[in-house]
């Protein structure tokens, strides 16, 4: 890994792929979510070109709908520059049982979560030192939002701690409510706080109770490109903006 990238990168992550992109259908139907092509490429291949541009080169990958055209069309991820290993849901076990699967794969240290069907440019390096230097249990990127009342608002301290998280608002008016990205890096003493066997969510069930525990738990704010392609508006939305040059995400997906 490039020094100036940050050392703090973990080097191990999780890009989620299981969902049925339901919003998407009938284009979903025959083709996984992660495999719908932007500007040339799958979705999916977004998320490992920036993984592998910080240094991240052990990814786990969750599989669930149409599975088997995601493990063909991605291998052993050596055509992207990382290795894959692929974690098997026969349901759909959510972010948190999908991180709570792969508990031993994760142990290790530290670990990125993202999704496979989002593209964005978020400094995974200075993410990851937010999480080192703040002894955080999960380091969460943020990103303002018009809509984030609707899906769900995380308030953070000047210091980049997160005060609450899709809960009552704090009664701080400079705070400013912001919404999460997909993008984390998780601390695995916190995995088997994760509600199992079975589906589970890492915000409901895992960082809501832990924020108002007072646990340490971190958000770095975002403010780059970032779009989750989930409907048929925001696809072509992201195609047009590649098209246009309107993308900008400060590595090169080679």
């Amino acid at each position: 890994m490039d020094p100036k990238l940050g050392s703090h990168v973990p080097r191990r992550a999780l890009v989620l792929a299981a969902g049925k992109g339901e919003r998407l259908r009938p284009l979903t139907s025959t083709v996984p979510k992660p495999l719908v092509e932007v500007a040339g490429r799958p979705l999916i291949a977004h998320a490992l070109g920036w993984l592998r541009h910080f240094g991240v080169r052990e990814v786990a990958i969750n599989l669930h709908h149409l599975g088997d055209q995601i493990r063909a069309a991605v291998g052993d991820g050596s055509a992207y520059g990382v290795s894959v290993h692929y974690s098997e849901e026969p349901e759909i076990l959510g972010t948190g049982g999908a991180i709570r699967q792969l508990a031993g794969w994760l142990a290790d240290g530290p670990f990125v979560v993202a999704n496979a069907d989002i593209v964005h440019g978020v400094d995974l390096a200075a993410l990851a030192e937010l999480h080192h230097a703040s002894g955080s249990l999960a380091t969460l990127a943020l990103r303002p939002d018009p809509e984030s009342a609707r899906y769900g608002e995380i308030f953070i301290d000047g210091t980049g701690r997160i005060v609450s998280f899709l809960d009552e608002p704090p009664r701080r008016d400079e705070l400013e409510a912001l919404m999460f990205t997909g993008v984390q890096i998780v601390e695995p003493s916190i995995v088997p706080r994760i509600p199992w066997p079975g589906a589970s969510s890492s915000t409901a069930h895992l960082y809501r109770p832990l924020v108002r525990e007072g646990a340490p738990l971190y958000g770095l704010r975002y403010d780059g490109y970032w779009s989750d392609a989930g409907t048929p508006t925001s696809l072509e939305a992201l195609r047009a903006d590649f098209a246009a040059r309107r993308v900008v995400l400060g590595y090169d997906l080679g």
